[in-house]
This record gives C-alpha cells, sequence and structure tokens, in this order.
C-alpha cells in the first residue's frame, strides 16, 4: 500500500504541475514567438488556468501549502490579466461614441459547407440581421443557402468559392456592396467590401479567415495576421470599419491583441462579454476558446450575443453595430469654392 508521505508528495508533485501549467499558459500568451507549440498553448491560457485552481485544490487536500500558495499566485495573475475582459471598456483604450445608426452584424463559420442552410437562413431573418459573414462555404452551402431564401433577406452579396474544400467566404448584405475584394496570397477566402447604409462615407467591411496555427506552421498562421492587420490599417482612416471573421486566434495570443492598435476594439471587450468561446460547438465539450471574433473601428457594439449554428463545430456571433456619422465638411471660406 502506499504510505500518507507518499501519497502527499505525490498529490504535491501533481498540483506543481497543474501550476506550471497555468504559469505556461500566462507566459505563451505574453509573447510573440512563432512556435506552433507556444501559440497554442496561449490560446489554452484559460483551461490552464482552471487547471492550476484544480492544482491548488489538490495541494491543499494534502496539505502541501507551499505548492498551494504558488498555484493560487498563479491563478491571481491569471484573474487579473483576464477579469477586464468582463468589465466593459476595461482595457483602457479609447471607447467610441457614435451616434449614427446601428447595424446588426452576424458571424458564422459553416464548417466546410456543412452547417444547415435552411436552420441559419431563419436565424438571420428571425434576428433582423443586416449583415452576414460567413467562411467555410462550399458551391454547394452556396447553393443551399440561395435556395433557402438568404438572398430574399440580403440581396446583395459578394461570394468567394474555392470547390469543396470549405476555403470559400461570403459577405451577405441588406445594403449595397462597393469595392468588393478578395485579398491575395492567403490559403482561404479573405473579403473586404465597402456597404452603402446611407451615411456620406460607407462603411468598410472586413470578413476575415486567416489559417489555423493547429494546421499549418505557425509562421503561416501569423503572416496572415499580420497582413491582416496591414488591410485594417489601411481601412483605418474611415470613419467606420467592422471586421469580421473566424480568426483562429483567440484573446490569449498576443498575435490576435496586436490587432488591436489605432483605434481598434474588441467587441466582447467592449460589452464586457469576456473570453466568449466560439469552439467546439454541437458536441457533448463544452466551446473552451473564443476565435471567432467581431473588431470595430469608428463604431462601437452595443450588444453581443453567441449563437448556435446548426451542423457547424462553431458558434456563430450577432452583434449590434452603431456608426460614427462622419464630420461635416467646413463650409468654403472667404467666398472660394471647393470641388470641380
Amino acid at each position: 500500500m502506499i504510505d500518507d508521505r507518499t501519497a502527499r508528495l505525490t498529490a504535491g508533485v501533481f498540483a506543481a504541475v497543474c501550476g506550471l501549467s497555468g504559469a505556461l499558459g500566462l507566459l505563451a500568451s505574453a509573447v510573440s514567438v512563432e512556435n506552433r507549440f507556444v501559440v497554442l498553448l496561449a490560446g489554452q491560457t484559460p483551461t490552464l488556468l482552471v487547471i492550476a485552481l484544480v492544482g491548488a485544490a489538490v495541494a491543499a487536500f494534502a496539505g502541501q501549502w507551499a505548492v498551494q500558495a504558488a498555484c493560487l499566485a498563479v491563478c491571481a495573475v491569471g484573474v487579473g490579466v483576464l477579469a477586464p475582459l468582463y468589465i466593459p471598456g476595461a482595457d483602457g483604450a479609447a471607447t467610441p461614441d457614435p451616434s449614427g445608426p446601428s447595424v446588426r452584424v452576424m458571424q458564422a463559420n459553416t464548417k466546410i459547407g456543412r452547417a444547415d442552410p435552411a436552420s441559419l437562413v431563419r436565424t438571420v431573418r428571425d434576428r433582423g440581421v443586416d449583415v452576414l459573414t460567413v467562411q467555410e462555404l462550399t458551391d454547394e452551402s452556396i447553393d443551399g443557402l440561395q435556395a433557402a431564401g438568404l438572398d430574399d433577406l440580403l440581396p446583395y452579396r459578394f461570394v468567394v468559392s474555392y470547390g469543396p474544400g470549405g476555403e470559400g467566404g461570403g459577405i451577405y448584405s441588406r445594403f449595397p456592396l462597393s469595392n468588393t475584394r478578395n485579398l491575395e496570397g492567403y490559403l482561404s477566402a479573405n473579403l473586404t467590401a465597402d456597404l452603402d447604409v446611407g451615411l456620406r462615407e460607407p462603411v468598410s467591411l472586413l470578413a476575415v479567415h486567416p489559417a489555423p496555427a493547429y494546421l499549418f506552421p505557425a509562421q503561416l498562421w501569423a503572416a496572415e495576421l499580420r497582413g491582416l492587420h496591414g488591410e485594417m490599417l489601411a481601412d483605418a482612416p474611415r470613419d467606420n470599419v467592422i471586421v469580421s471573421g473566424d480568426f483562429n486566434a483567440s484573446y490569449t495570443q498576443r498575435q490576435y491583441r496586436e490587432l488591436l492598435t489605432d483605434g481598434y476594439t474588441d467587441a466582447a471587450d467592449q460589452v464586457g462579454a469576456g473570453l466568449l468561446p466560439t469552439m467546439p460547438a454541437n458536441r457533448r465539450l463544452p466551446a473552451f476558446t473564443g476565435i471567432d471574433r467581431i473588431i470595430t473601428e469608428g463604431a462601437a457594439v452595443t450588444a453581443l450575443e453567441r449563437i448556435e449554428i446548426v451542423g457547424s463545430d462553431h458558434h456563430g456571433l450577432v452583434a449590434d453595430v452603431r456608426l460614427a456619422v462622419p464630420a461635416a465638411v467646413p463650409a468654403p471660406q472667404n467666398g472660394t469654392r471647393t470641388g470641380a
């Protein structure tokens, strides 16, 4: 039989490993290393902090007080890092206070076109969605959405399909689209378009889907995120920019947080929704990572909800986005005229 001393020692070692896991998650979250192990570890930081808390409980049960203190210290640091996400605007970034109209944006990953089109269209209809960004489209799923009546609800669309592999993507809109473009150099469709919502300046929309780090080299994942950041900065002078999609990156990965510059803020952070995990979905295992995200610049998110996408391995998002009204053009001075 195992004596009491050996049992306590074993429990202490187990608890120490739990605490170390949490500490490694926090460290990985803080660095910008393009290594697959580090990137994936950073993405699991919240889960690893829960494991550290389990370690603290085990250490307390075994009377390993030093190990318990170490585990609790790791948990305290984690709370200090993540708790502000549950307080609207607590990251300290300037929060816009726009006074324009609101649009409702929905984000949906269709799991290589396997999401049920009738259910997705019903969600668009029931929730009064104005703009839908969708990933992993196939030719068959595009036809299925059309047959289910999506084009009747959102008559303007920009859709790109690469065949049956699920690398396609789309923007469906109640508002007219212009300047549509499929960004070059990405494995999946990453789309941009201007939305004419009736303001002096159109709303700039990006529907994004960078390559996942768990399937491809971390360097490629990071490069695609940097490329999208460049596109976002090119649009930053616009009055309203909305970036919506499956980022294949979560808030605890530094490469994602580096997108949040020059006035860009995360929707979940704006409303205090926290980490808002969206994957996996429709499984016995609860969602534990939030890679479906919405980011805005100029505009502000006033409400955000996670929704079910029937047949997909992702949850979707629905966000109410209040737009900024462009500043009035200064009146001509001294009798001069502007324009031709």
